[in-house]
């Protein structure tokens, strides 16, 4: 009889791991508390006008592929993948620069010239340089680390130079580039983690260059649709998806998980549990405190969170002429970012991002019509930030910034539908503890063997994917997290000191079929 796994949570890492495990043969039966499939990862709809809830990058393609490749899919058949080029606008308002990063070298080369001449020479050495660090890093995100004997492998020993410790991320860019905007232009990326270029740990350098070399995507229909995607591979191997289904309680005995406990009461057992909800709210909702040595509620409260975010969805009659992706910053950027990490006030000058999909993907408004999504970088709920009162003032302080910086000046005139989501929306609706929506901070002292395991430290039989564990938040490494979990169920029998542990899937994968490549 297949062993049978419970997970918790129909978000990517909680897909990412059922679909590798139903196509192991294991009864893989995930549980959502929505009625609708991918967690922050999910569609929103309002009215005639689809959104993506959360992500609206795509990067590292070639991972995802990966998981679809393990499966024996291809996953041109279930995803139509756009490639965006220029990879996104950037914006400094007040010195009137606009900065357009590609993949075309030649043309990169031109773009930093005119923007920040001089750093046109010290891009290449960038691309160079942490080519060769990503190689390494990305090793050691690839592996649990549930022991600290994960510590001494020979592929984390290699890499200790490359993870920059004690040096921020701005820092680190301070040996390339000259220009502070250009340091920005490539630490603006320390959002997709929820922390501040100047304090983020250098190591992350390698997110501007996963951008720069292997470029940005989008699917038709929006991210969520690699959600819609993964539950269909997971339901053709015969796993089961229930949604509108809450999880109330994971059922101990023994000190092993051994089922979970529906809110309607129902109790299912199973062999294994995956945790796929937000970290700290699995443990304070779903946790009995019993089972809680490592992870008390005081333990929690002291932990360091990423900030929030400060959400938009807006329905236009009206399509505009701007790019995909656009980031506009503050003109005191600095300023802005320490007002959300440091006082966790609401921003004076906010820098956001604008995401205008309809140019390229005609699925998610009707004809003549637009979706824009609005990201604002706000502080996490522990500023204490009196949303219900602030929300509607801030909401038209974004509008007017964008009318004033963008080419939307006539933007409140075309709205017809409307959708805000505040820090107190993400705790309160979406679950998520502090409204923290880029989870667990990324800081050293919160990631690898000192990020929560990917095997449950509290109780046996106990998995966790998704933000809140190793290898941390971003789509890609929320499908890493996914693969290790999976892998960590496959080889439950040789958890020993963690050597034995190795990716059961590389067999499966030939390279060679992959549609991604890089640049560098």
């Amino acid at each position: 009889m297949a062993k049978k796994v419970l997970i918790i949570g129909a978000g990517p890492g909680g897909l990412t791991a059922g679909m590798l495990l139903a196509h192991r043969g294991y009864d893989v039966q995930v549980f959502e508390r929505k009625n609708v499939i991918g967690g922050r990862n999910a569609a929103l709809q309002i009215g005639d006008f689809t959104f993506d809830t959360g992500p609206t990058f795509l990067m590292l393609p070639r991972l995802l592929e990966e998981m679809f490749l393990i499966t024996g899919r291809n996953i041109r058949d279930y995803l139509e993948l756009k490639e965006i080029d220029p990879l996104y606008r950037l914006k400094f308002s007040s010195k009137n620069i606009e900065f357009f990063p590609t993949r075309d070298r030649k043309q990169m080369l031109a773009n930093i010239k005119a923007a920040f001449p001089g750093d046109e020479v010290n891009y290449e050495r960038f691309l160079t340089q942490e080519g060769k660090k990503f190689a390494k890093l990305f090793k050691c995100l690839k592996t649990p680390y549930h022991s600290l004997l994960h510590f001494f492998r020979l592929r984390f020993i290699e890499a200790i130079p490359d993870f920059e410790i004690g040096r921020s991320l701005y820092q680190v860019l301070s040996r390339y580039f000259v220009h502070p905007d250009m340091r920005i232009s490539m630490s603006f990326q320390a959002k997709y983690l929820g922390m501040s270029p100047w304090e983020c740990p250098g190591a992350f350098t390698i997110l501007s260059f996963i951008e720069h070399d292997g470029g940005i995507y989008h699917p038709i229909g929006g991210l969520n649709q690699i959600s819609k995607a993964m539950a269909k591979v997971i339901e053709e191997n015969g796993g089961q998806i229930r949604l509108a289904s809450e999880v109330t309680e994971i059922i101990t005995e023994n000190k092993k998980a051994v089922g979970i406990r529906l809110v309607d009461g129902q109790v299912i057992r199973a062999d294994y549990v995956v945790i796929n909800a937000d970290f700290a709210h699995a443990m304070t909702s779903m946790v009995n405190k019993k089972d809680r040595k490592k992870y008390t509620d005081e333990d929690l409260k002291r932990r360091d969170y990423s900030c929030s975010t400060f959400m938009l969805y807006l329905g236009l009659n009206k399509k505009y002429d701007l790019p995909h992706h656009n980031i506009i910053f503050a003109d005191d950027y600095q300023k802005n970012v320490e007002e959300i990490y440091n006082y966790k006030t609401l921003p004076v000058d906010p820098s956001f991002y604008v995401q205008n999909p309809s140019i390229i993907d005609p699925t998610l408004a009707p004809p003549g019509k637009s979706s824009i999504y609005v990201l604002v970088p706000v502080a996490n709920t522990t500023g204490g930030i009196d949303w219900e009162n602030k929300k509607q003032g801030f909401r038209n302080l974004i509008i007017e910034k964008i009318k004033a910086r963008t080419e939307m000046a006539d933007i409140d005139e075309h709205i017809e539908a409307e959708k805000i989501i505040t820090p107190d929306n993400w705790e309160k609706d979406y679950k998520i503890y502090n409204g923290a929506t880029f989870n667990l901070s990324h800081k050293l002292t919160q990631m690898l063997y000192f990020r929560p395991h990917n095997k449950f430290e509290e109780f046996g039989n106990c998995y966790i994917t998704g933000g809140g564990t190793h290898p941390g938040s971003g789509l890609p490494t929320i499908y890493e997290s996914g693969r290790i979990a999976a892998n960590l169920i496959i080889q439950d029998k040789t958890m020993g000191l963690g050597f034995k542990y190795r990716d059961v899937f590389d067999q499966d994968i030939d390279p060679s079929r992959s549609t991604f490549t890089g640049r560098s």
